[in-house]
This record gives structure tokens, sequence and C-alpha cells, in this order.
């Protein structure tokens, strides 16, 4: 049964901001308590669903299902009255349209490399019984290593029958769906994905679409007609392929697996491609098994029972965040939990701290440099007061807090190798869900008539395990760019004053009809359609390279169809005269 409040995920994760939102979810950055991994956290409001809310059953059910190497992998559905939130592996590369459009194209070898795991995903999804139905560069997203994961599996199909049988549903992005889609017939969902492959492909190639066009009945004869232009830089046997693979006639296409060895695919490789699952379901690491027993204090046979039911909740996060951590070589630990402190003793509320950046996790290096997060640090005071005594073996409690906290925090900084690093202290489940202000703290008059020596010692004792806990960082409002290393998404200027650059960029805005807000150097855009519905959601941010020392402006699509986003801000800052 769905709980009631959001308590369940901010009793897991720490929510941070917002890095990509779609027709009727938005995805904020998160980061799971006890193993510190770093998680994507799609949100979805079950009043906005309305007739999507089966296409995100089909999507759950799909990613429980599949385990593979170039798919994005589930790891917690937390499903609330009003909301269900599905926990996903993060990928700080962002999409892989992203970096076609950085990179205006790819080389073929680079396509190659790319292509290579597509097809690894594609054929793994099918031996599964899936068709995918939406394949396009949006829909793939890099991770750390530069490897490619499949997502969105909303539109996905697994006929009872097997991917021999045929569909009948017209799914998909237009600029990617075969000619029998956007027919109308019945069609074979693993042929219609080879169509897309093809599309997709040639998108890598070339940096645009093959069929493209603002009028959709145009763009759909063009479709059916299977005609496009080749540009001159394409190989022969680039040529071929596309050609092999974006047939009108579905039974004249290449099979995914024909594609497995297809010449071009095994240029430079000595082997077909590996398309099976290298993280099979159902498997269980005894390194990850033992320390969640541990922690737990539970039973290693218990522990695995309960993981053996993969009910995508905590366990099955837990344990599948343990076992990445694992292959990239990191140490197999759970974060050391300090005791949760009884509730009933304390006179005060959790008190919740702001940091303006939070550090990266046990001597994890930072993934994602261009994100500013709120970090929560959850201190709950151990002080106890009885008609406006404190007690002493209250202040003595107080003191074996302060001394846990202590102890607890160099056991992480020992397990981490990063002296000063600082890691979220877990004392309530509640720590996120309310926020209080000493200082604005509301008693009545008699309160604070007779606990106004309590109130002044707890500000004491609280400031002293504060200041423990904080690093030793200036705060302060940022009052320049920000200074960052080079990203694919990143635009290079020939300029070294960022005011110049953004003042050239707040005046071309309104010239395209952008709408925006702006933060310092960064402006969330939007555009609207004439009713008022927003159709473009984007970020621009003007911030520093460190090498060389140039203006760059760092942008980021968090809504809106991909290529009419491209060509928009290609618009804007080609303008601006930058």
């Amino acid at each position: 049964m769905p709980v009631d409040s959001t308590s369940e995920l901010l009793k897991h994760y720490e929510v941070y901001e917002t890095i990509g939102s779609g027709g009727f979810a938005k995805v904020k950055l998160g980061r799971h308590i006890l193993t510190g991994e770093k998680v994507a956290i799609k949100i979805m409001e079950k009043k906005d669903l309305g007739d999507d809310l089966p296409r995100v059953k089909i999507e759950i059910e799909a990613m429980k299902n599949l385990s593979h190497q170039h798919v994005c992998r589930l790891y917690h559905v937390i499903e609330t009255s009003s909301k269900i939130y599905m926990v996903l592996e993060y990928c700080p590369g962002g999409e892989l349209f992203d970096y076609i459009i950085a990179k205006d194209r790819l080389s073929e070898e680079e396509t190659r490399v790319f292509f290579h795991q597509i097809i690894s995903a594609m054929a793994y999804v099918h031996s599964q019984g899936y068709a995918h139905r939406d394949l396009k560069p949006e829909n793939l997203l890099i991770d750390e290593d530069h490897n490619l994961k499949l997502i969105d599996f909303g539109l996905c199909a697994k006929p009872k029958g097997g991917l021999g049988f045929e569909l009948l549903t017209c799914c998909g992005s237009p600029a990617y769906a075969a000619p029998e889609l956007i027919q109308g017939k019945a069609y074979i969902g693993s042929e219609a994905d080879v169509w897309s492959m093809g599309v997709l492909l040639y998108a890598l190639l070339c940096g645009f679409l093959p069929f493209d066009d603002d009028n959709c009945m145009v763009l759909y004869r063009k479709i059916t007609r299977g005609k496009y232009s080749n540009p001159h830089w394409l190989s022969p046997a680039s040529i071929l392929l596309l050609n092999q693979m974006m047939q009108v006639d579905p039974k004249r296409r290449l099979t995914v697996k024909q594609l497995l060895d297809h010449p071009w695919v095994m240029k430079g490789y000595s082997t077909p491609v590996e398309w099976q699952s290298k993280h099979p379901l159902g498997h269980i690491d005894e390194d990850c098994i033992t320390e969640m027993a541990v922690a737990s204090k539970q039973s290693r046979q218990l522990t695995i029972q309960l993981v053996s039911e993969w009910k995508y909740d905590q366990m099955t996060a837990t344990y599948l965040l343990l076992l990445a951590k694992k292959r990239q070589g990191r140490p197999v630990r759970l974060r050391a939990e300090c005791p949760v402190i009884d509730r009933m003793y304390s006179p005060l509320q959790d008190i919740q701290l702001k940091k303006s950046q939070r550090p990266s996790v046990s001597g994890e290096k930072s993934s994602c440099p261009n994100i500013h997060c709120v970090h929560l640090v959850t201190v709950t005071n151990h002080l106890l007061h009885w008609n406006g005594q404190v007690h002493t073996g209250d202040r003595e409690r107080a003191g074996s807090a302060t001394k846990e906290v202590s102890r607890r925090r160099e056991m992480d900084q020992q397990q981490s190798g990063q002296q000063g690093e600082l890691d979220i202290l877990a004392f309530s489940p509640e720590r996120r869900s309310r926020s209080l202000d000493l200082a604005g703290c509301q008693v009545d008059s008699g309160q604070k008539r007779k606990g106004g020596k309590v109130f002044g010692s707890l500000e004491r004792g609280l400031d002293k395990v504060i200041t423990m806990l904080t690093p030793s960082k200036k705060r302060g409002p940022r009052d320049g760019p920000r200074k960052i290393k080079a990203q694919y998404n990143v635009t290079l200027t020939s300029q070294t004053n960022a005011d110049q650059v953004l003042n050239q960029i707040l005046s071309i805005l309104p010239e395209k009809n952008v709408d925006f807000v702006q933060k310092g150097y960064t402006l969330k855009c939007h555009t609207q359609s004439d009713f008022g519905k927003v159709t473009m959601q984007f970020e621009l941010e003007v911030c520093i390279l460190q090498k060389p020392e140039v203006v760059g402006i760092r942008r980021q699509r968090l809504k809106g169809d991909a290529w009419v986003y491209k060509h928009l801000v290609e618009d804007i800052l080609s303008t601006s005269s930058i």
C-alpha cells in the first residue's frame, strides 16, 4: 500500500536540485544515505499522470526485469498517496543528444564505439521479449565511465506471444518512427526498433536527422518515402549500413542479430558485439551481503532472503548500490550511522544546517562539478530540561553524544582516506522533513521566562557541536561566475569578460521570445505557446573555464523537443556574437 507522505523517500535519500524534466515528471539529483552513492530520482505526480499512469507501471515492471551493463539500473520504487518515485542509476555525462550537438557530429570511430553499446543494449532488451519503441539520443545517457545507458521504457511493449507478434499502437518520437508505424499498419516491434537505430546512427555520424520538418505531414511523407541525403563525409561503408537499416519495407531491414557481426560494426574488433548481461538478475554477492548483515545486525541467511525478494525497496537499493561500488573497485562499506536519539527526551526538533556547497562523499571525486546543492547536516540536541533545570546526567549524556559524533566522524574519515571530509549524520528519519531555526523558535512568554537559561545553554552547546561538524570554509554569496573545467555542454567563447557575455545574451533572449529568470550568472529560460503552455525549458550559465581561462556558456535542456532546443540555443549564441 502507498505511504501517505514523502517521509519514506527522505528517510533514505538526500534530495537536491532538478537535473531534468519531461512531460509529467521531473528528475532530481539525490544521494542514498546508507551507501553515499549518487542517484537520479524521477518524481511523478499521480494527478498529472492521468492516462499515462499505465505507461509508468509498464516502465517500472520492465526495468525490474532488465539488468544489463548498457541499461540504466532501477534501484528503488516508492509510491505515496500522491507521487511515484523511481530511484535510478545516476549518469553524470547527461544525454547522448547533448554530446552530439556539442561535437557537431561524431567521427566514424567514436560512433562505432557508441553504436556497439546501443546494439548490445537492444539485443539484450529484445532477448527479454521487449521492444523499446522510443529509441533516440535523448534516451541514452552517458555514465561516469563514458558508457551509454538506455532509459525510458514507458513506451516499451512485451507481446504475450513473443516479439514476433504484431503490434498496433503508434507511439514514439515522429522523427525516429518507422514508416509502418506512422502509416497505422500492424508492425513487429523489433523491426521498428532497427529503423530507429538507423536514424540514431545517422544522427551520430551527421549531427542532424535524416528526416526532419516542422510540418508533421511533410515529415511523415519523407519517412514513408525513405529518401534522405548522404553528406559527403560519410564513408561508403556507413552509407551502406544506413541504407540496410532504414529500409521502408521492414522485411528487407537488417535484424539486430545481423548487426552483431556486421562488417561496419566489426571494423577494428576481433569478436562480435557482446550482448549478454554481465550483471544477470538474481546474482547474490557475498561481500555485499556480509556488509549489510553486519550493519543491520541480522544473520546473513536472513539478509540473503530479504535481498532475494527483489522488492525494489530500501533492501534492494542498498544491495545494488553496494554492488555498484564493488564493481568500480571501491570499498564495500556502508556509512557508519549515529544512534537515533529518543525523540521523547529532546525539547527541540532536529536542526538542519545548510551548506552552500556539499563535499564529495568518502573521498569520491565529484562527477558533477557544476551542480551546487544544499547539504543538510542534522544535529539533534540531547540536553534535557525539567522545570527550567538542566540535570547533571543530561549533561553527561550530551557529552557522550558529542563523543559518539566525533568517533563516528573519525571512523568515516579513516574509511575514505580524506581528512576533514564531512559525512551526513543520520540521527533521525525525519531529519530533512522539517527545518527549525533556533533564533526564530516560537515559544510562549512563560516558556521564555522559565527556560531562558536553558535555551541559552542549548544554543551554546549546539554551537560547539556545529563548530566541530562544520569544515572551516568561508561562506558567502558568490559574486562572480563559477570556475569550471571544460565540458562537452559548455560553449567556449573568445572573451574574458563574463559580464559582457551575460549582457549580450540578456539582450538577445527577448528578441527570440524567450522568457527567463536570472540568478547570478545563471539564466533559467523557457518558451511558451500562444496559449501560455511552456514548450521548452533550458538553462544557460555564464562561467569561467579554468584552462584556458576564458568565458564559457554552459547549456542544459530541461524540457522540450531536443532538436528544437538545439536550433534555438545555437541561434541565441550565434546572434550574441560571442
